[in-house]
């Protein structure tokens, strides 16, 4: 099927940045959506950004300004710019692709650990 594989998680201080990616690999075939999720401790996992097959994006009003999603298609890859990081920004970073069409082609990654913190 499809294997997610993130990188770039760490730890960061405040008004830092940090750049995540996701590469991906098998059959890619439908995939329409890349994106990137986070969830942090006591909560539900949430959008961040997400990024279509034709460019479009979308971003979570919090992060809004701050961070960019990125897609190489040739290199099957996605990634997630992130600056001016604040604490709040603390969550475990998971890598989705999905086909909307094919519902049942959604797969995740395995999750990085990003901490914003002094």
């Amino acid at each position: 099927q499809v294997q997610l594989v993130e990188s770039g998680g760490g730890l960061v201080q405040p008004g830092g940045s940090l750049r995540l990616s996701c590469a991906a690999s098998g059959n890619m075939f439908g995939i329409n959506v890349m994106g990137w999720y986070r969830q942090a401790p006591g909560k539900a996992r949430e959008l961040v950004a997400t990024v279509s097959s034709g460019g479009r994006t979308n971003y979570a009003d919090s992060v809004k300004g701050r961070f960019t999603i990125s897609r190489d298609n040739a290199k099957n890859t996605v990634a997630l710019q992130m600056s001016r990081l604040k604490a709040e920004d603390t969550a475990v970073y998971y890598c989705n692709i999905r086909s909307v069409i094919d519902k049942t082609r959604n797969y995740w990654g395995q999750g990085t650990q990003v901490t914003v913190s002094s």
